[in-house]
């Protein structure tokens, strides 16, 4: 049985107000929508990432 949003925040000591919890239950569901894509994806492609390097991003 998947935990819903409001008992996930509660076992880490966060109360949100209760008029945010339908607000935070429909991004809850849009993040594990878009998560069960990542299944469809090629390894190569999944492992992308972006670093920051200060001073990095001019060619010398």
């Amino acid at each position: 049985m998947a935990l819903s949003v409001q008992e996930l925040l509660a076992d880490k000591g966060i109360r949100p107000p209760q008029d945010k919890i339908a607000q935070l239950e429909s991004k809850w569901a849009e993040i594990v929508e878009r998560r069960g894509d990542l299944e469809n994806v090629a390894v190569d492609d999944a492992d992308i990432s972006v670093r920051n390097i200060p001073g990095g991003d001019h060619v010398r």
